[in-house]
């Protein structure tokens, strides 16, 4: 594999983290308030990010299981099939996402990354146990799974702070 062509497929899922960041930011410059603007950031993370990153990856190992195999270094096996609905769930959890609570975006991006963060873990196991630098086990796929469910529960936490710091406080009796 030439170097041009690891380094496209090794960044590739960069792509899940900053079409959803490009689109949220030139989307909530037209906000009116704290809370529009961040409910902007929170749909586009779970919509593109969360689900449409993680639909991608299912169709990805359904369809094309040895471009798949290949890519994270390993042989075709049925671990594979089991990744694209690991994914599948993601994806499912992420359109969920776009329209849940504070609180269930919490939940979601705590479930999305035990998973996640979890194969984070498998993947720099593999890289430095077993010398795996194929383009789907380093580079891009370690920041996707770092940070795809941690910016969900990080923008749910700071929703959940904003909405409390906007409610009335209720007057003492006197």
């Amino acid at each position: 594999m030439d170097n041009f062509s690891y380094l496209a497929q090794s960044a590739f899922p960069l792509v899940w983290i900053l079409v959803p960041a490009i689109g949220a930011f030139v989307r909530a410059r037209h906000a009116t308030s704290s809370q529009e603007r961040l409910e902007i950031w929170q749909r586009w993370w779970a919509i593109g990010a969360f689900g449409i990153g993680s639909l991608w990856m299912t169709v990805a190992f359904l369809a094309f299981p040895d471009v798949m195999a290949t890519a994270i270094g390993f042989p075709r096996t049925p671990f594979l099939f089991e990744i694209a609905f690991a994914n599948l769930g993601l994806a499912v959890m992420g359109f969920r996402a776009a329209s849940a609570s504070a609180r269930e975006r919490i939940t979601i991006g705590l479930g999305g990354g035990m998973f996640l963060w979890g194969a984070f873990a498998g993947h720099v196991y593999q890289w430095f146990a077993n010398g795996d630098h194929g383009p789907g086990n380093t580079g891009g796929v370690l920041v996707n799974d770092i940070l795809i469910p941690a910016v969900m529960i990080i923008l749910a936490v700071r929703s959940r702070r904003l909405a409390a710091m906007s409610q009335p406080v209720a007057a003492t009796a006197a």
